[in-house]
C-alpha cells in the first residue's frame, strides 16, 4: 500500500484536477472514491469522482468548456454529470454531496473503502469511516447494512470488489448477503449485466466466485450451480463438476470475461444428460449441444448481447469438437478445414477451451501419456489453423453461385451449396487457384456427387 504523502503529490500533479479547481469559484471541492482507493493500491485510474455542495451542473459545465470535453447530463434529479475529455479514456462524475452533507454522503456509499474524500482546495483528507484503515487491512465493508438495502446490486459488487482485490469480505456483510441474497432479483439486469462482467475480468474472479458461492448467492446469478455441484468425480474426473468448471475457467490463457463465462459454463449440459453405465463409467452423451441451448435463455434474462451469446454458445457447443477430431490416427486436413471453417474467428478460443478441459480433467482412467497427446493433438490444430488462417479472409471468389449453376446446369438447392462449400475447401488446401482450375474442379466433383 502507498503512502498517504504519495497519493497527495500524485493528486496535486494531476493536471486536469488543477484545472477542475480553478473552476470552482473559491468553493471546496472534493475527489473521492475509487480514484483515491487505487492510488493508495498503486493502481492507475482515469475515472475521477467528484463531489460539491452546491448544485455542480455549472461547474461541470465551466470544466468541460476549459478542456474541450464533452458534458453528459447522468441524472438531473440526483444532479450528477459527467465531463469526458478529449482523450476519450478521462473522465469525471460531478456530483452534490447528499443533502448538502459531506459525512452523510460517505457514510450512504457501497463501501467504506470508497469512502475517503480529498479536499482540493485545502489539500487534506476527510475519512470518516476509517476507509485509509479498510483498504490497508484489505476489509471489505459497507459503514451500514441499510446501503445493501437501497441499492441490492452492491452485494454483487461486493464479490467484484473482491475479485480485483482479494479483499476479505466483513463477516457481518457476508450474512446480511446471505440471508437477502434474492434482493438482487430485485435490480436492473442491465447493471447486474455490468457487474458481472468486471467480476469475471478480475484476477481473483476464481476467489470470488467461490466466496458467493458459499452465501448462496451465486446460483440467485446462475440458476444451474446447484445442479452441477451434484456431478461427482468420476473415472475421467478428479474434481465435481463445480470445481472442474471453476478450474477450467481459471486455466484458460486469457482474462477475457466471456471467455471465463463460457468456460465457466461450458460443461452446464451434464446433469441432464448424466446416465452411469453397468461398468460404473459416467456418460454425458450430448451434453455439449445441451449446454449451447441452456445457455441462451440464461445470457439473455441477464442482458447479454446477441453477438456475446452466440460467442459463449459456440465455444459450449463446440469445446469437445477439437479433441474428438484430433483423436483419429490419420485426421486429413480437409476435416480440419471444415472445423476451421465452422468455427472462424473463435478457432483460438475453442482450441484453447479443449486444452483447458483436457488438464482439468484428471481422473484415474486418465494417464500422462493421455493429456500430453491430447494437448500434443491440439498443437497441431492450432498450428494449422495459424498456417491457413491468412487466406480465410483473402479467399478470392473463382465462381458465383450464378456461374456454377449455369457451368452444372442446376438450380438453387442443397447441391449448389454443397458445390461452393467444396470449392471453397479446394482452394484453402491450395489445390484450385484460378478461375479454369475452379470449373474443372466443380465438374469433377459434380460427377462424384
Amino acid at each position: 500500500m502507498q503512502s498517504c504523502d504519495y497519493v497527495v503529490e500524485n493528486i496535486l500533479s494531476d493536471k486536469f484536477l488543477q484545472v477542475l479547481l480553478s473552476c470552482a469559484n473559491k468553493e471546496d471541492i472534493w475527489l473521492v472514491g475509487g480514484y483515491l482507493r487505487d492510488l493508495f493500491l498503486g493502481r492507475t485510474s482515469l475515472d475521477r469522482d467528484i463531489v460539491c455542495l452546491n448544485d455542480p451542473k455549472d461547474l461541470a459545465l465551466t470544466f468541460a468548456q476549459k478542456t474541450g470535453g464533452t458534458f453528459i447530463e447522468l441524472d438531473s434529479e440526483n444532479k450528477i454529470y459527467r465531463v469526458v475529455l478529449e482523450d476519450k479514456e478521462n473522465y469525471f462524475d460531478i456530483s452534490k454531496a447528499l443533502m448538502g452533507d459531506i459525512e452523510k454522503d460517505a457514510r450512504r456509499r457501497d463501501f467504506t473503502l470508497n469512502s475517503l474524500f480529498f479536499n482540493l482546495r485545502k489539500k487534506e483528507f476527510y475519512d470518516p469511516t476509517d476507509a485509509i484503515c479498510a483498504i490497508k487491512c484489505g476489509i471489505l465493508k459497507t459503514y451500514s447494512h441499510d446501503n445493501f438495502k437501497d441499492d441490492p446490486l452492491r452485494m454483487l459488487r461486493a464479490f467484484r470488489f473482491i475479485s480485483t482485490f482479494n479483499f476479505e469480505l466483513d463477516e457481518d456483510d457476508f450474512k446480511f448477503i446471505e440471508e437477502n441474497k434474492k434482493d438482487i432479483q430485485k435490480c436492473a439486469k442491465e447493471r447486474v449485466n455490468q457487474e458481472l462482467v468486471k467480476l469475471f475480468e478480475g484476477d481473483y474472479f476464481d476467489v470470488a466466485i467461490r466466496k458467493a458461492d458459499e452465501a448462496g448467492f451465486l446460483s440467485e446469478i446462475f440458476p444451474f450451480v446447484d445442479e452441477i455441484k451434484k456431478i461427482p468425480p468420476n473415472t475421467h474426473h478428479h474434481l465435481n463438476l463445480f470445481e472442474h468448471s471453476l478450474m477450467c475457467a481459471r486455466t484458460i490463457r486469457t482474462k477475457n470475461p466471456y471467455f471465463r463465462i463460457a468456460a465457466f459454463c461450458h460443461d452446464i449440459g451434464k446433469p441432464s444428460t448424466h446416465t452411469i453405465e453397468p461398468t460404473g463409467r459416467h456418460r454425458f452423451i450430448g451434453h455439449d449441444e445441451v449446454g449451447a441451448k441452456l445457455i441462451k435463455p440464461i445470457l439473455t434474462n441477464l442482458k447479454f448481447s446477441n453477438k456475446q451469446i452466440e460467442y459463449i454458445s459456440s465455444l459450449i457447443k463446440n469445446h469437445i469438437y477439437p479433441s474428438a477430431l484430433m483423436s483419429s490416427e490419420d485426421v486429413q486436413d480437409k476435416a480440419k478445414i471444415r472445423f476451421v471453417k465452422k468455427l472462424h474467428p473463435y478457432v483460438r478460443d475453442v482450441i484453447e477451451l479443449a486444452r483447458a478441459d483436457r488438464l482439468c480433467a484428471r481422473g484415474p482412467m486418465v494417464s500422462d501419456e493421455m493429456v500430453e497427446a491430447n494437448l500434443s493433438n491440439l498443437k497441431i490444430l492450432l498450428e494449422f489453423y495459424e498456417n491457413i488462417e491468412p487466406r480465410l479472409e483473402k479467399l478470392p471468389k473463382l465462381l458465383d453461385g450464378v456461374e456454377i449453376m449455369q457451368i452444372l446446369n442446376i438450380k438453387p438447392s442443397r447441391k449448389l451449396g454443397e458445390v461452393i462449400e467444396a470449392l471453397s475447401e479446394a482452394q484453402l488446401e491450395k489445390k484450385v487457384n484460378t478461375k479454369e482450375e475452379a470449373v474443372e474442379f466443380i465438374k469433377s466433383f459434380c460427377k462424384e456427387m
